[in-house]
């Protein structure tokens, strides 16, 4: 029995040593890096949408990859003031709301306004300024002129305000006219809001 135990106390003391080595790697294997969890688009998506949650999803990044200003809830019914492409990570700079208007005046508001010269608004620039005009000429039956034989004047919407966002070529989807971004005070939204779709605009400075 002692000799046989002799036998035996070398290969033990062999495991015991392997198993202790393997308990000493495993515990200074350094762990998964740290990481942060952030919203991003699931799909290409243009600009004027309003996101729902079939359009987000989550994205892990290294900390020091995080943009600035990442989304980690709170997306869904938010309003994309630039398109976004898929995998690309959610902003507030990217919706429309108090990101897109840092450094504006209190009380400014982004108001997204659908032009029906998209080649016009393609020229445009944030920073720039604008008047939104309204209203298609009158004109009777056929097209021709109205009543009085005169056209109908178009007539200012807004007047100075400056561009916040334009998208891009091409991420309209198809739609008449073009998408721009602006800022203006709540009053000034809803004259926007409520002036028909038949909108354009002149260029008044930078």
């Amino acid at each position: 029995m002692r000799a046989r135990a002799a036998r035996l106390r070398r290969p033990l003391a062999a495991l015991s040593a392997a198993a202790a080595a393997g308990l000493a790697l495993t515990a200074l294997r350094p762990g998964p890096p740290p990481s942060a969890r952030v919203l991003a688009a699931a799909r290409d998506l243009p600009a004027g949408a309003t996101l729902g949650t079939s359009d987000l999803r989550a994205l892990d990044l290294p900390p020091p990859a995080v943009p600035a200003g990442a989304l980690r809830s709170g997306a869904a019914g938010r309003v994309l003031a630039g398109p976004v492409r898929r995998g690309e990570p959610l902003t507030d700079a990217r919706l429309v709301g108090e990101g897109l208007l840092r450094g504006y005046g209190p009380g400014t508001v982004a108001a997204p306004v659908r032009i029906a010269d998209a080649d016009t608004v393609r020229l445009l620039h944030s920073g720039d300024r604008v008047d939104v005009l309204a209203g298609p000429p009158s004109s009777g039956p056929d097209g021709l002129p109205g009543g009085d034989g005169r056209w109908g004047a178009a007539r200012v919407i807004v007047s100075g305000v400056p561009v916040v966002t334009v998208p891009r070529r091409g991420d309209e989807g198809g739609r008449e006219g073009a998408l721009v971004v602006l800022a203006t005070d709540r009053a000034q939204a809803q004259a926007l809001a409520g002036a028909g779709p038949a909108l354009s605009i002149t260029i008044t400075g930078p």
